[in-house]
């Protein structure tokens, strides 16, 4: 029996492919490792907690803040680091009733709705650049200012409090998407892929600008974190369930190298050791060589059923490179329509495939959507509790 680690020694073991005490858990510390408010709710319910307001986090995927009493009794090991809202936006974020829809748009000037009626999340359906088709035109938008004071109110007190004070990790979240999929959402994914081809200078000022932006977020919130801080994250959708969303030369051309920039930046900048997250759904393995030449230290969600994306193959592969940080369960068949026993045996192959060694911390397969019964989530986590100590 391993001596018992506090939170942050758990997270720090793992990401030093170390055996901590137990398999470390994570619901509900990101955009990329939440679960629906309806889901939350129904668990509350069903393990008979105390009724509370729900309180979202992700207005886009509706996902739930998660409150003491459940994190302390699901025994989670990091928390949620909410980042502040920017002073002056400019553009209007806040929710109206448009007809049959929910509607907002954010800071960059993507439109988003969700219906009224049965509505889960919210859905872009207005992309600000889909009408601009040259540099010029570009330099005239209104882009979001990555340094606006608001971002980072409170970031440095809340930093050290979680890292001093309670012993908990986090994650630094980013301030926008990814760089590839950024400008799939301002132009519009059919005229972003066609710029790539036909007008690649033109997507490559749309690159750049998302590039300089998330340094010069990075460049601020690093400062505000100080050594309080271990994970950061970035992110970046470029793989289907059935392969890459782009060619790998196109990938390495554009967008590469861009990356690559941005974790040297972060490295630069950062007064103490961290371990960079990456998020991209998806059948990744043919980039995950790439995203360790650029220094990436951690893979997200990790999704095992997407072509190619074998738990056993890739830790044996990827795992003295790569912490595995999802990848815990099936989410798009077992946890939401598999049965308790089938719940518990994919667990336990996660686990068996991931865990050796460590670099794994353990998470479902991106957030926990809407339809996912709470008798699942509680199966999984009692066979994580049975199965995931060292």
């Amino acid at each position: 029996m391993k001596n018992k680690c506090n939170s942050l020694e758990r997270i720090r073991l793992s990401l030093e492919h170390k055996e901590p005490d137990r398999i470390p858990f994570d619901m509900g510390s990101s955009l990329d490792t939440g679960i629906s408010a309806i889901a939350y709710k129904n668990l509350r319910d069903y393990l008979n907690f105390q009724k509370k307001e729900i309180r979202i986090y992700d207005q886009v995927q509706q996902l739930a803040f998660i409150d003491q009493d459940i994190f302390e009794y699901l025994k989670i090991d990091l928390k949620l680091f909410e980042l502040g809202k920017p002073i002056n936006k400019g553009l209007e974020t806040d929710v109206k009733l448009e007809g049959d829809y929910k509607t907002f748009t954010d800071e960059w000037g993507i439109g988003l709705r969700m219906p009224v009626e049965g509505g889960l999340y919210f859905d872009m359906y207005k992309h600000p650049l889909s009408e601009i088709n040259d540099v010029k035109g570009l330099l005239k938008y209104p882009f979001p200012d990555a340094g606006d004071a608001g971002r980072f109110k409170l970031m440095k007190e809340k930093a050290e409090k979680y890292i001093q004070q309670e012993k908990v990790a986090y994650i630094l979240g980013q301030n926008l998407g990814g760089i590839f999929e950024m400008s799939l959402w301002l132009r519009g994914f059919e005229n972003f892929f066609t710029d790539l081809i036909l007008n690649p200078g033109f997507a490559e000022t749309i690159l750049d600008i998302i590039t300089e932006n998330k340094i010069k977020f990075w460049n601020k919130a690093l400062e505000e974190v100080g050594e309080n801080v271990i994970v950061i994250t970035e992110s970046d959708d470029i793989a289907s369930q059935d392969g890459p969303l782009i060619s790998p030369d196109i990938y390495r051309k554009f967008i590469k190298p861009r990356l690559k920039r941005i974790i040297e930046f972060i490295r630069k900048k950062a007064r103490t050791k961290v371990y960079v997250f990456y998020h991209s759904c998806g059948a990744v393995k043919e980039f995950i060589p790439d995203l360790i030449e650029c220094g990436i230290d951690i893979l997200n969600p990790v999704q095992v059923s997407a072509k190619g994306m074998d738990s056993k193959e890739l830790k044996k592969l990827y795992g003295k490179d790569i912490t595995f940080w999802g990848g815990g369960i099936d989410s798009q068949k077992i946890l939401p329509y598999g049965t308790t026993n089938e719940v518990q045996d994919e667990v336990k192959r996660r686990i068996d495939d991931f865990a050796p060694g460590g670099g794994f911390v353990f998470n479902t397969v991106h957030c926990i959507q809407p339809d996912v019964p709470p008798e699942n989530i509680v199966a999984m986590w009692e066979t994580l509790q049975k199965y995931g100590k060292y």
